[in-house]
């Protein structure tokens, strides 16, 4: 960590951007307010010398060698993704979660299934989008050797048995999470698109749209809905997979949607007008006293070395 604060002296042009998009009546607001992202780490970026050029919009200042992502602009991606997961879900989609790292697979996993979507968690397996009909054979077997007296276990020695349950147990953790999708996923939902770099690919070669929480050293324009955010804290990316599996859950029901978010669009717009001196006190207090491994941030303590 360098010793010596450095600090933008101007304002980035990101800060000079009217929230005009809060008055859209047919915008969907997230839950997630500015002092929850703050309250996680959210801020954290990776130290300097690993950004990605092309996320320089997003970034708010440079702090003790430290990029601080601008939240004012978490927020607006934010609910451009909910916007749109709304959109998808009000017609029936189907989302894809997407987490192998440490820090998101219980995560992912746990939000996936309390809105009843897909997951992966383990390692991507290569033409799971890309060749799905082979995935689906695949997954049709092991349908095969879960079923209960399936014939595939008649006449079979003991050792053909074993053999068999080895297949499904392997089959079984390829699949866990998506044993049950009969057909591609509309939008997928990534944690750290650069470890997820093979399912980024694959859902862009096939036109599927990409949600994606992205941190100062992912390149944000290869992700359709990108989510700026310190994608290592373990809070961080509860309260935001979190907000995704909400809004697919409140979508899905039907609930009703501008009069009844208008009260909360009115308590943001509040919220907003202030950030910039609220991450400025934020940054001031934990950045300079270098207390990266507090719980305040569970964020870059266990890669940064990021």
């Amino acid at each position: 960590m360098h010793a010596k604060l450095k600090e933008k002296n101007t304002v980035s042009p990101v800060l000079e951007k009217s929230f005009n998009f809060l008055n859209d009546k047919n915008y969907y607001m997230s839950k997630i307010k500015f002092e929850d992202l703050l309250g996680t780490g959210a801020h954290f970026g990776h130290v300097t010398r690993k950004w990605d050029p092309n996320f320089k919009p997003y970034v708010l200042m440079e702090k003790n060698g430290i990029h601080i992502i601008n939240l004012e602009e978490t927020i607006r991606c934010l609910d451009k993704a909910t916007n749109f997961i709304k959109t998808k879900s009000k017609k029936g989609g189907v989302f894809l979660f997407v987490g192998t790292k440490k820090q998101a697979r219980d995560i992912v996993q746990q939000e996936a299934d309390r809105c009843s979507m897909f997951y992966v968690v383990e390692r991507w397996l290569g033409g799971t989008l890309t060749n799905f009909s082979t995935i689906k054979k695949s997954i049709k077997r092991l349908h095969l050797l879960e079923k209960e007296g399936s014939l595939i276990y008649e006449n079979q020695t003991k050792k053909e048995v074993q053999m068999l349950n080895r297949e499904r147990i392997k089959l079984s953790d390829q699949h866990r999470g998506i044993k049950d999708m009969r057909r591609l996923p509309d939008a997928v939902i990534i944690v750290d698109t650069n470890l997820e770099s093979t399912a980024v690919a694959e859902a862009g070669r096939l036109g599927i749209p990409i949600i994606a929480i992205v941190d100062s050293n992912t390149d944000p324009t290869l992700i359709d809905y990108p989510i700026p955010a310190n994608d290592d804290s373990i809070r961080t990316i509860q309260l935001i997979m979190a907000a995704l599996a909400d809004t697919i859950l409140d979508s899905s029901a039907k609930k009703s949607k501008n009069s009844d978010d208008q009260p909360e669009k009115k308590n943001n717009i509040n919220k907003v007008v202030s950030l910039k001196d609220k991450i400025k006190i934020k940054t001031d207090s934990e950045v300079s006293n270098k207390d990266l491994n507090s719980p305040q941030s569970d964020s870059k303590s266990e890669s940064d070395a990021k």
